[in-house]
């Protein structure tokens, strides 16, 4: 399997990879739309046997506190083709973008997804307890990319525009 940053020809696959994922077309629209805003910070594809297997894109978002606005990652959306997935793909996806979003220097990391799968990477419904969000609950998790990075950061996260097709 490769991993690596998508590239330009890879967008159309993309597209049809959540499309196909997620049965519809939201999420590539998402993907799109973050990637039009200049909000991607990892955009990545796993490649097996030459062809796309999977796609994962970490874009920007801010927590607004009382001291100021702190910038985040969000992990959204993650896909593997259908038949392909449980094979461990989303992982190797998941793991290599945290890394990137650390090396790029950001701290802290949100998700909203399933509560048994994600906490297997760090993230946690615990420490996200004093974000507010539109999709809070268990499945709406934080994970400190630096130790200690949510200590003391209480406040509203602010999704980009593109986010609003979810509401």
């Amino acid at each position: 399997m490769e991993l690596r940053e998508e590239l330009p020809g890879d967008f159309d696959g993309i597209r049809e990879l959540n499309r196909l994922a997620f049965d519809g077309d939201d999420e590539g629209r998402l993907v799109d739309a973050l990637r039009a805003d200049g909000l991607t910070i990892a955009s990545l594809v796993a490649i097996i046997d030459g062809k796309l297997a999977g796609h994962v894109l970490f874009s920007r978002l801010w927590i607004e506190t009382g001291e100021g606005n702190c910038l985040a990652a969000s992990l959204a959306p993650m896909a593997v083709q259908p038949g392909m997935q449980r094979s461990g793909i989303g992982s190797a996806l998941a793991r290599r973008g945290i890394e990137i979003c650390r090396d790029r220097g950001y701290t802290i990391a949100l998700v909203v997804g399933h509560p048994g799968y994600y906490p297997r990477f760090g993230f946690s419904a615990e420490k996200a307890r004093t974000l507010s969000s539109p999709y809070e609950g268990p499945a709406f998790m934080a994970l400190e990319l630096t130790p200690g990075a949510l200590e003391g950061v209480a406040g509203t996260v602010k999704y980009p525009a593109a986010f609003s097709m979810f509401d």
